[in-house]
């Protein structure tokens, strides 16, 4: 049953969607919430579109499984679109969740491609209108993915100053209408950013728990589009090139900020049937918080 907006109130906890890894879903405290809006930064190849991927299936599972029972639209600023990763990860989600009544859950998968920030702003225009008239038998829509927010606006302005304030605006527009969005459905929202190389000594406000810039690849990063954009998110998580064994490449994510979450750092690898946590043991995990 869809739930109504008058059903979600604003001291309630809000529900959590799994991610489809019970060691990743555990560090994020159950999943990614509800009523949020959630950012995953990085760089090329650590993760973010596979996590969102393998997210709007997971939500497909009914809430006894840590889902939402719910389709997602996924908007991509990138292209091309990842189906063939999709159907793989669609296939091997299906295997083990035989019962689910849909027989493939790419189905309950909306894609929208998107240009420009004129083209984001009428597809959040489009959900809105989606979600206040949808009757259809379909599950109810309840992700919502923006892969990627930089991509868009990095092609779009230039550093002049009038642009960065033009830029700004629509950076308050955009996160405002997603959060009254999430809020009103109960939506989660997920964004994926880039990253740009740190440059020390230019008078960088620390955001979250990571002073000195972040790490990646070997080189040191912060995320791209600032920190106006910073404050458009209400949780931002770090995923980064962690190094490997010559067989399978190691990533890791690591929590930036969040108002619900306590510091953590996990590895994680990619496989053909998505993606999995590595567990750490706690004094790994603090010294990776020190380091």
């Amino acid at each position: 049953m869809r739930l109504k907006p008058e059903n979600l109130s604003q001291n309630q906890t809000p529900h959590k969607c799994t991610v489809g890894c019970p060691v990743l879903d555990r560090h994020l405290g159950g999943g990614v919430p509800c009523n949020s809006v959630t950012e995953l930064v990085g760089e090329s190849a650590t993760g973010k579109t596979q996590f969102c991927l393998q997210l709007v299936l997971s939500a497909q599972l009914p809430p006894s499984h840590g889902g939402l029972s719910a389709s997602s639209i996924y908007i991509h600023t990138e292209f091309p679109f990842p189906f063939r990763r999709l159907q793989q990860l669609s296939r091997a989600f299906r295997s083990t969740h035989p019962h689910l009544p849909c027989r493939d859950p790419c189905d309950r998968v909306f894609v929208r491609p998107v240009n420009s920030t004129r083209d984001l702003l009428e597809a959040i225009s489009t959900i809105e209108v989606f979600l206040q008239e949808s009757k259809s038998p379909w599950l109810p829509v309840r992700v919502v993915v923006i892969d990627s927010i930089a991509a868009i606006f990095r092609s779009e302005f230039d550093n002049t100053g009038s642009d960065l304030r033009r830029r700004s605006s629509l950076f308050f527009t955009i996160s405002g209408r997603l959060k009254l969005l999430a809020n009103k459905y109960g939506l989660v929202v997920v964004v994926t950013n880039q990253v740009v190389d740190f440059i020390s000594g230019g008078g960088e406000v620390r955001v979250g728990n990571f002073s000195d810039g972040l790490s990646s690849s070997g080189r040191r990063v912060c995320p791209a589009l600032g920190l106006a954009w910073a404050h458009c998110v209400n949780s931002r998580l770090f995923l980064s090139k962690d190094g490997g064994d010559g067989l399978i490449t190691k990533r890791r994510i690591s929590l930036v900020f969040a108002p619900h979450l306590p510091f953590f750092s996990s590895q994680f690898v990619i496989r053909r049937d998505g993606i999995f946590g590595v567990d750490m043991l706690p004094q790994q995990q603090q010294l990776q918080r020190d380091v």
